[in-house]
């Protein structure tokens, strides 16, 4: 994908993700939590920033790696917008897998490549269940078909109510390879979670 294709794509995702941007869709329903409720501090102070690294031609991603969430998963789901102009997120069904935002850049090209997973359903506990575990500095490694690993390390974290969801911070433009990585958060509320949180990193290799 061409950068002048992915300016374009993110600027029309920005216009229809302004309709609901946020990951919905986790939640516990009736079911008892079978892991404490996803919440995150920030870090109190960001790490310097490392030199931004090369940017990798377009691949898809295929697997995604997060040693400290406990997460290696693959094949990756391919998810586009839905018809109400929200970004579509993984079934139920496939609760265990993380998915592609794939109106966006691929994981390691220029721009915030998007991945999102749930926290949790209403079958219990879901692939991004330990998200309260990333800290700023863990590594996250995407695969990507063409066989080069896109590896980036943790920038932030930031949990956000879903009724505010910072659209532009996370699909707008960036001058480096970034990644976001999007998934549910915060104490059930009438059998869903009102916050997302979301990982910010920056590719290191």
């Amino acid at each position: 994908m061409s950068r002048t294709r992915a300016a374009r794509s993110a600027a029309t995702a920005l216009v229809l993700l302004a309709l609901g941007a946020s990951a919905a869709g986790c939640g516990s329903g009736a079911a008892k939590p079978a892991t404490p409720p996803p919440n995150i501090s920030p870090a109190s102070a960001a790490p310097a920033t490392p030199k931004a690294a090369t940017a990798l031609p377009a691949s898809k991603p295929v697997r995604v790696r997060i040693p400290a969430a406990g997460v290696d998963t693959g094949p990756i789901l391919d998810l586009g917008l839905a018809a109400d102009g929200t970004v579509e997120v993984p079934s139920v069904a496939d609760a265990d897998r993380i998915g592609w935002y794939d109106k966006g850049v691929t994981p390691g090209q220029t721009g915030p490549a998007v991945l999102i997973g749930h926290f949790d359903t209403v079958k219990g506990p879901a692939v991004l269940k330990n998200v309260s575990k990333v800290k700023v500095g863990d590594l996250v490694t995407v695969d990507r078909a063409d066989g080069k690993p896109a590896r980036f390390a943790v920038r932030a974290l930031e949990q956000v109510d879903k009724k505010t969801f910072p659209t532009q911070k996370v699909y707008g433009n960036t001058d480096r390879p970034e990644l976001r990585i999007i998934t549910c958060g915060g104490e059930l509320t009438g059998g869903h979670r009102p916050d997302n949180i979301i990982v910010y990193a920056d590719l290191v290799a």
